[in-house]
């Protein structure tokens, strides 16, 4: 059986835990996605920003259920902020479509299969889900 394929690949690994792939300025600003563009804080660019590998861990923001989308995504789904530990809020899809889940709640990334691509090839996506047992500190 082929290996799953990640979807975008360029924001998130499939390393073990997953991760994000942010950046961080020679000031200290951290964010995400990794990107060129300068730094929101101070306004650097080119070599004062580096790739930093984000833990996907964190305390939920706000969700909402997304009940009508023209997209290929099929609806009901839950769209998540997350407050990453390591410092940026990131908005994501969550695993399941529970909105009871309160503000504050611990949240860990994880990569869940999704519908594999138009050659068959199994795909898996990274989503947020509650964390248990020893992902709760």
């Amino acid at each position: 059986m082929a290996e799953p394929r990640l979807l975008m690949p360029q924001l998130y690994d499939g390393g073990s835990p997953p991760a994000l792939q942010g950046g961080v300025c020679d000031c200290g600003h951290v964010f995400f996605p990794l990107q060129a563009y300068g730094c929101e804080r101070c306004g650097g660019h080119g070599t004062r920003l580096r790739p930093k590998r984000l833990a996907a861990r964190g305390r939920l923001v706000a969700s909402a259920v997304v009940h009508l989308h023209a997209g290929e995504r099929p609806a009901p789904f839950v769209v998540g902020a997350i407050a990453l530990d390591d410092g940026p809020v990131v908005r994501t899809l969550l695993t399941g479509t529970d909105v009871s889940l309160p503000p504050g709640c611990r949240m860990v990334g994880t990569l869940v299969p999704v519908t594999p691509a138009q050659d068959g090839t199994p795909r898996v996506d990274f989503r947020f889900a509650p964390a248990m047992g020893s992902d709760l500190s």
